[in-house]
């Protein structure tokens, strides 16, 4: 009998700190702020700055891929990189396709 008694103590509790959390809201004090840094980092100027990085460094890698160093090409493809998720980003942005978001 006592653990019947524990067991439910232990639900109503485990409910009630539920019910408490999910009934705060309000943002944080920094979602402002991120989402600003969002909405610069996948606005229209930050889609033609990584369709000409993209093709920057591609160029770069294509043509030039004898005379680069290591830390040249590194720094290539990383720019590559961040540019192709930028761009792509936008992109399916632009086809109304959206990832998850929170």
């Amino acid at each position: 009998m006592k653990n019947g008694l524990k067991v439910v103590v232990g639900l109503a509790l485990a409910s009630a700190g539920t019910a408490a959390f999910a009934a705060t809201g309000g943002g944080l004090p920094w979602d402002g702020p991120m989402m600003t840094f969002t909405n610069d980092l996948t606005g229209p100027v930050a889609s033609t700055i990584s369709v000409g990085a993209l093709a920057g460094a591609g160029g770069a890698l294509i043509f030039r891929n004898d005379e680069l160093s290591g830390f040249a090409k590194t720094l290539l493809f990383t720019t590559a990189g961040i540019a192709t998720m930028v761009g792509g980003y936008n992109l399916l942005a632009a086809l109304g396709l959206a990832g998850a978001t929170i």
